[in-house]
């Protein structure tokens, strides 16, 4: 990984791609290290903005891009709660920022994009290793037996914990950062490297697994690595590749299913979480039931919804109207972040979110990208368990990744892949 951060041309792109480099490698942790990057790119690009660059700034492609951040302004017009809308509004900036920044950047810096890619990669196995690394402390510590780790004392939001991240929003990370390896490893030649790939894909996975964030996790196993793999072979390779690959998901069902704590986390969980009756006292508040109630908000205005900044505290009467305490005492959302949308906008602010979807997997197609299209997967998918775009990190993942992938870091074909190693 030598010339991993090496890069040739002048003194603004290489400090714009340290900038990039740096904000990726922070992503996983604290909130305020990621929002003072940004602060300093944005200078940075502003600094070295010209008449040219500002141009390519009003564009269709950039209007699409900060389409959600626009949602949320137009929906603040007949709010009842401006001020949660204008935190709601700050929050978001990074999704109005990154299009803009990518815009004024000198469009070398595109070349760089693996190299931006396998520093994602390379900085989710080096977190991954450290939450193993901080595991084992604790079992070694308090002298538990091996098994431990997977118990539920260490996997889902216990082991992301010493990072402080959403176990959901790391999966997120690892997934993209998969489909990363798994699209490098099939274009790579030199056996060392493609070793390399392998190990990096298979720490990836097991932090995949340890973090059991359902939706990521079926999302990658099911779509994203045999998505990536399905482009990138030819014929016969689909068909070794397809009885591997089926193989290895028996496996992983195998374990999930003799292990105790996985097999409740992604079996009875999953069972108990959509059921409209509780199952046992461990789950009081099934998200179905909490979506039957987002719903019946939804249709008291479903054309422009209850305007910006609306949800929480909607959501906090009726759960306490309908005695799901839990819920209640710890605010959440609508964990869904269609229903979210629809209840805040309505239909016209959905229609928004969807089209912006469906341009991203548009470019994917048309580009042949199979990195913006596992992007793309991912965020359809995680939408229907989480609000991405209500919290920071998912904000982040979305506004810098859409940004790049879409526009800033693009690449003419699916072919830029270098050995960067």
């Amino acid at each position: 990984m030598k010339n991993l951060f090496t890069i040739e041309g002048s003194p603004e792109n290489k400090i714009a791609f340290y900038h990039l480099a740096a904000f990726i490698i922070l992503l996983p942790f604290d909130r305020f290290y990621s929002e003072l990057i940004l602060i300093s790119l944005l200078l940075h690009s502003l600094i070295h903005i010209n008449r040219l660059r500002a141009r390519s700034i009003l564009s269709f492609q950039n209007l699409v891009l900060c389409s959600m951040f626009l949602l949320t302004l137009a929906g603040m017009i007949g709010s009842a709660d401006k001020a949660q809308a204008m935190r709601d509004l700050q929050r978001q900036l990074a999704i109005l920022l990154f299009p803009v920044i990518f815009s004024v950047l000198d469009p070398d810096l595109r070349r760089y994009r693996a190299k931006l890619l396998t520093i994602l990669a390379v900085t989710c196995i080096i977190t991954i290793l450290y939450l193993y690394a901080d595991a084992t402390r604790v079992l070694l510590y308090y002298k538990l037996p091996l098994r431990s780790l997977f118990s539920p004392a260490f996997i889902n939001h216990n082991f992301s914990e010493p990072i402080g991240l959403h176990a959901t929003y790391f999966s997120m990370y690892i997934a993209l950062s998969l489909a990363v390896l798994f699209y490098f490893l099939w274009q790579e030649k030199n056996n060392t490297y493609r070793f390399l790939y392998l190990t990096g894909i298979c720490i990836l996975l097991a932090g995949l697994v340890q973090l059991a964030s359902r939706s990521v996790l079926v999302t990658t196993m099911i779509l994203i690595i045999p998505g990536v793999s399905f482009f990138m072979l030819r014929g016969g390779q689909r068909v070794r590749f397809a009885g591997v690959w089926l193989i290895v998901l028996g496996i992983a069902v195998l374990g999930i299913a003799k292990m105790d704590s996985f097999r409740k986390r992604y079996v009875e969980n999953l069972k108990n979480d959509l059921t409209q009756a509780s199952i046992n006292n461990e789950v009081l508040e099934p998200r179905i039931i909490r979506w039957h109630y987002v719903i019946k908000l939804i249709d008291q205005s479903p054309v422009f919804g209850h305007g910006s900044g609306s949800e929480k505290r909607l959501l906090k009467e009726i759960y306490f109207e309908n005695r799901l305490y839990n819920s209640y005492l710890h605010e959440l959302n609508a964990h869904n972040q269609y229903l979210s949308i629809l209840l805040k906008t309505g239909i016209s602010g959905l229609a928004v979110f969807i089209l912006t979807l469906f341009y991203g997997f548009v470019n994917a197609w048309r580009r042949k990208d199979i990195i913006l299209a596992a992007f793309m997967v991912l965020i359809s998918v995680v939408s229907f368990s989480e609000n991405i775009l209500d919290v920071n990190k998912g904000i982040f993942f979305y506004a810098f990744f859409f940004g790049s992938l879409t526009g800033g870091l693009k690449s003419r074909r699916a072919s830029t892949h270098k050995p960067v190693a």
